[in-house]
């Protein structure tokens, strides 16, 4: 069996299949060990085998510390992983993951990580997308002392993560990363330093996901999102990935009646037919007036 390769064997019970994927290889192209927490919940959740493929470099499609951008959306860049990964295996089952970082959506002033794994099934003509977001452990110093730099590592757990140090500026080059003990953060810094132009040394966390226990552990909450998508399927044509696809809006305001802004029921449909089944809001009749236009112009 190849490195990494997760068999799907004696996972169905008592020869009933665990889901449509039972006993199927899928082809995930990655260089940053992310078949470490996909591989086994797949495996364990769908019944499949998560089959590593190599022989590409992923970078190549763009990097988190900027030596390469990606091009295109999250959704177009792991389309092209997973199409990589499928032409390399031969296997007509991909799968690959992208993440980005960013400011959290509602204040703006704390790191965020937005993490999207998608399924892409050839036979069945299926794209199927897993999410999950939270706070990340993203963070970045310009620093001109180890004092400064020593401080920020401890408060952005490092070593457990990892880091990133580039002489001058957030674009500064050469980069050295994957950093991962105080003698080479160190070494790190004095190259840094010895080759900027003005002193400054930019220290960042690194967010690779072998190199970030964090955002590993958000990839694997959108693979749990995408297994119980994969799971469920459309009652009008049995295709996998049979969920939910948007809110509707418009729950009556508890002082007026009118709608407001907040969820009134949701949306399931299927990603291969045009099934739709409408569930209204059970948990609560009325909105907040806080919410309304009408009470709270």
């Amino acid at each position: 069996m190849p490195e990494h390769e997760y068999s799907a064997a004696d996972t169905n019970v008592g020869g009933v299949p665990r889901s449509s994927y039972d006993g199927l290889r899928v082809a995930l192209l990655t260089q940053h060990g992310k078949e470490k927490v996909l591989g086994p919940l797949l495996r364990q959740a769908l019944g499949c085998s998560v089959e590593l493929v190599r022989g590409y470099d992923t970078d190549r499609l763009g990097t988190f510390t900027r030596d390469i951008p990606r091009e295109g959306t999250q959704v177009e860049a792991a389309r092209r992983k997973a199409r990589i990964g499928m032409e390399l295996s031969g296997l007509p089952l991909g799968l690959a993951s992208e993440g980005s970082f960013g400011a959290d959506p509602v204040a703006g002033m704390f790191p965020w990580n937005l993490e999207l794994l998608l399924w892409i099934d050839t036979q069945r003509d299926l794209e199927i997308v897993g999410l999950a977001q939270g706070a990340a452990a993203f963070a970045h110093l310009l620093a001109t002392e180890w004092r400064a730099v020593e401080a920020f590592a401890e408060k952005t757990s490092f070593p457990t993560h990892q880091m990133v140090v580039r002489p001058e500026s957030a674009d500064g080059v050469p980069v050295r990363k994957g950093i991962d003990n105080w003698v080479d953060l160190d070494a790190a810094y004095r190259w840094a330093l010895q080759q900027s132009r003005n002193g400054l040394v930019f220290v960042e966390t690194d967010v690779r996901a072998h190199a970030n226990p964090t955002r590993m552990a958000m990839i694997q909450r959108a693979a749990e999102d995408l297994a119980r998508k994969l799971g469920a399927l459309c009652p009008m044509c049995a295709s996998p990935g049979f969920g939910l696809i948007e809110h509707i809006r418009g729950l009556p305001c508890s002082d007026c009646g009118g709608p407001t802004g907040e969820m009134r029921a949701e949306v399931l449909g299927c990603v291969k037919c045009a099934h739709r089944v409408t569930h209204e809001r059970t948990d609560r009749q009325f909105g907040d007036p806080s919410h309304c236009d009408y009470c709270n112009p």
